[in-house]
């Protein structure tokens, strides 16, 4: 009798933890197949850091197959799941396509940038979702800061210097911390002319930073980064966004030339193509974590709106810490239904929140204490150290040394403006250029998908291929420099 055949799609928190689960469950029971576009668990809540210079990249990153024993990963992006017949399509890296077949499927296809109809936001700004789109604004604000350096323009010094977070929750109010703390130490090596200093702005339409967290860490992370000069306007967003800067609801126009986009996310559009009942773009399932209707199809994390058993009519929110914990349930509740168990209704109170802001600061609630200053920054590297699955003490490592050397302040140059676009189901990943027929830049043969067309998250329009080494010119982005 052949074994039963599990999938998993996604290994961000919830798919992880239900891979691992499993695979201790299963122990050479059942077939445990894990779909990712990339090999690695990337632990979000640090990302911020990458972006400010403080980790490197691959200190967030949890090799799959180094970590899941008795797991099979398929590196690929899931395109289609035929529930009748029990398949998951799906598109490997090099534009192949592949199938798998399985008895139990887990959907953890995880979230993306949250996109809202304001013109010019998808053309100029960048979103915060993966290890690109970090790569990519620690670079673009380090370019900035030199060019400045380097200008003798006055205005145009200043819209370089100038940068603009709209979005006040986790990421956003992190990224706007870090961010002030590393251009401060930007412009100590390459101070602008003019005396022009770095400037900072932080954007939400909430009436404070937080909103989704208690008052008093709201409060404490809306007093340091007013206290370092971040300029927080609630009540206000981007109106417009163009090429030289943005027009706020408020009628001001701030030139500048970075624009990050952390408005919040979107379930990833793989669970709403599967046609069935949803809650604002999630998957409903049971408190189980089973799909109603499909025995077999369990989904976690963000693609799916789980009741809230201690809040009858709500469903538990989008985060992390919910995420992680869905995956182990689904991954029990999983096992016990291929021997006949019983399933488990997940169930779980925070334990609290942590904020990260930047330095020794930092906000945090544990078990209900509110905490600030440099008690609070330790309990939240406490935290991200006893929650990350691996590279702890790389990561220790690298909080060392960033606290006693100073930062590098140098440009890779590995992530373009136009690789990492704002509207894309696959923050994770690079978009590539069109290259010549048949081959990508530096000759190698790129695979279609069925029908002619490019893998998934392709660019509909790209620069073409230039030789290398050499910049790729996006056409709506100064001479000058990178918008």
């Amino acid at each position: 009798m052949s074994r039963p055949r599990i999938v998993i799609v996604g290994a961000g928190f919830a798919g992880y933890r239900a891979a691992r689960t499993l695979s201790r469950a299963a122990r050479g029971r059942a077939d445990v197949t894990l779909l990712n576009p990339t090999d690695y668990f990337l632990y979000l809540p640090l990302l911020p850091q990458v972006a400010a210079g403080i980790l490197e990249a691959r200190r967030v990153t949890v090799s799959l197959s180094g970590t899941l024993r008795d797991v099979r990963l398929v590196l690929g992006e899931a395109g289609h799941v035929d529930l009748d017949a029990r398949t998951v399509h799906y598109t490997d890296p090099e534009g192949g396509t592949g199938t798998l077949a399985y008895d139990r499927l887990v959907l953890a296809a995880g979230s993306v940038n949250k996109l809202l109809p304001i013109p010019g936001v998808a053309e100029h700004a960048h979103g915060f979702r993966g290890l690109p789109e970090a790569l990519y604004l620690r670079d673009h604000v380090t370019r900035q800061i030199e060019l400045a350096a380097s200008g003798d323009d006055p205005a145009t010094c200043a819209a370089r210097c100038t940068f603009v977070v709209v979005g006040a929750g986790y990421t956003g109010t992190e990224v706007a911390a870090q961010g002030q703390l590393l251009t401060d130490a930007l412009v100590r090596k390459h101070p602008p002319r003019r005396g022009v200093r770095p400037r900072w702005l932080l954007l939400d339409l909430a009436g404070r930073v937080l909103p989704e967290l208690d008052r008093r860490l709201s409060d404490t992370a809306d007093r340091v980064l007013r206290g370092r000069g971040v300029e927080v306007r609630t009540g206000t967003s981007v109106k417009e966004a163009t090429r030289d800067g943005v027009l706020l609801t408020d009628g001001e126009f701030v030139d500048t030339r970075t624009l990050v986009w952390c408005v919040g996310v979107r379930p990833d559009p793989l669970a709403e193509s599967l046609g069935l009942p949803m809650e604002r773009g999630r998957l409903l399932v049971e408190p189980t974590l089973r799909v109603p209707g499909r025995p077999e199809v369990f989904a976690c994390g963000d693609a799916a709106a789980v009741p809230d058993l201690d809040e009858p009519g709500q469903y538990t929110p989008m985060t992390a810490q919910h995420a992680w914990r869905q995956g182990k349930v689904a991954g029990q509740n999983v096992a016990a239904s291929l021997t006949g168990g019983e399933l488990r209704s997940y169930r779980h109170k925070d334990l609290g929140f942590v904020v990260d802001l930047g330095g020794v600061q930092a906000a945090a609630n544990p078990l209900g204490v509110p905490l600030s200053g440099p008690l609070a920054g330790a309990v939240t590297r406490g935290y991200h150290l006893a929650a990350m699955p691996g590279n702890r003490v790389r990561v220790a490592a690298d909080w060392l040394l960033d606290a006693v050397l100073p930062r590098q302040a140098v440009q890779l140059g590995l992530v373009r403006s136009w690789s990492v676009p704002l509207d894309t189901a696959s923050p994770e990943l690079v978009r590539m250029p069109d290259a010549p027929a048949g081959s990508q830049p530096g000759g190698e043969p790129v695979e279609k998908a069925p029908g002619g067309e490019p893998a998934r998250d392709r660019p509909r329009t790209a620069p073409a291929a230039h030789p290398a080494p050499g910049p790729v010119k996006r056409p709506d982005i100064p001479s000058e420099g990178d918008q």
